[in-house]
């Protein structure tokens, strides 16, 4: 009698995988989208506040990567997909009855949550396409980007399509069915985890720090990571105190962000085969820039969505190639997971709008793009010490 065949193991769908991070997209873009609709132009600023907002989704986006690898290991891949997206839903609801009047600790509690929830989704689905990514890294980090751009957009059209047709409490139930959605296509999927990727030990992660190639890749993710979110997150708020724009209007050009950063990225992979990653770097810094300057200069609606333009079509191809380049030099790196010193880069870029409703509380509101311009300008002379390096050390 012959011997049962053996059942090859079973990976995950890339394509619902991928998919997914159109949620977290979704609703890592909330905070910045329904800000406008939290505090009227015509309220008393409350950027101490709204720096605790942002904080609270950092926080919580942490914690999730501290119990992540915990829950998969007793529960499984599934089941984490699930929570998470069951977790994402009932913050979401529970923001709804929270709106101001108030107070703005429950929307901070309620923050908290949705930062843990969709820091498992993307655990979760980073380890979904491990086996994806390790074939074809470049090629499932671009379709995932694609799918998380989308994401964002999608959100923020949402809010600015429904902000004078529907109440907040409304808006809010009406996001909280997308993660329902995808919880229950999840959980009619069987997904199993992917062996472990090798992460780097705490000495190896020590070292990083003796390695000024390491240092400088960390700082320009730092920065970068903290410009795209910076932006993101109070462009609204910024073109309706700062330049006078009406919510909806300022809502469309954080829209207009989010396209611009999608298509820049698409059109970045299209021209990357006939164009030196160094110039695509350096000319990307340097749009950026010309954008944050104009933005922060502009008093109309013109100037504002022409700086958005540079800065979303000059950041979006910055991120991708430095993970690349990071790739490349440091073979333990993956995007998602906290790897040795990179992790300090990704928890700093995640709490840096936060930083700036503190600052903002004291400076004004124009702090929140003059930063940011600030941290594009060292994001290119970051990108000329690496070039320097590599010249130096030959890698």
């Amino acid at each position: 009698m012959s011997p049962a065949p053996s059942r090859a193991p079973k990976h995950p769908p890339s394509g619902q995988a991928l998919a997914g991070f159109l949620l977290s997209g979704f609703e890592l873009a909330l905070l910045g989208a329904i800000l406008p609709a939290w505090h009227s132009p015509h309220d008393p600023p409350q950027f101490t506040a709204i720096g605790n907002y942002f904080l609270s989704l950092a926080i919580g986006i942490v914690i999730a990567a501290l119990v992540s690898r915990w829950i998969m290991v007793r529960r499984g891949l599934t089941f984490l997909l699930v929570f998470a997206c069951a977790l994402s839903c009932v913050a979401l609801a529970f923001l709804a009855t929270v709106s101001p009047p108030a107070s703005e600790w429950w929307r901070a509690l309620g923050l908290l949550a949705l930062g843990a929830g969709a820091g498992l989704l993307n655990m979760a689905l980073f380890q979904a396409i491990s086996v994806h990514y390790q074939a074809d890294a470049a090629g499932t980090m671009s379709r995932g980007g694609i799918w998380y751009g989308l994401g964002c957009l999608s959100a923020t059209l949402l809010v600015a399509g429904t902000f004078y047709a529907y109440s907040v409490p409304a808006i809010l139930g009406l996001m909280a069915v997308a993660p329902a959605i995808f919880g229950c296509i999840y959980a009619r999927s069987s997904y199993t985890a992917a062996p472990a990727i090798a992460h780097p030990t705490l000495r190896q992660a020590l070292e990083d720090f003796r390695s000024p190639g390491a240092v400088l890749f960390a700082l320009l993710l730092f920065f970068q990571f903290g410009n795209e979110w910076s932006i993101a997150g109070w462009l609204p708020l910024f073109l309706i105190r700062r330049v006078g724009l009406s919510p909806s209007a300022a809502l469309m050009l954080l829209a207009l962000y989010w396209f611009f950063l999608l298509a820049g990225r698409l059109v970045a992979v299209a021209i990357l085969p006939r164009l030196r990653h160094g110039v695509l770097l350096f000319g990307s810094g340097l749009g950026a820039m010309f954008g944050c300057l104009l933005l922060f200069l502009t008093n109309n609606g013109f100037g504002a969505a022409t700086g958005v333009f540079f800065i979303g079509a000059g950041y979006a191809s910055i991120y991708p190639l430095v993970a690349e380049a990071i790739g490349r030099r440091f073979p333990y790196y993956h995007p998602g997971f906290f790897n040795g010193i990179f992790s300090f880069a990704l928890v700093g870029g995640l709490i840096a709008p936060a930083t700036l409703g503190y600052a903002a509380s004291s400076l004004g509101v124009g702090v929140v793009i003059g930063i940011p311009l600030i941290g594009t300008i060292t994001v290119i002379a970051l990108l000329l010490l690496i070039w320097l390096e590599s010249k130096i050390t030959g890698r």
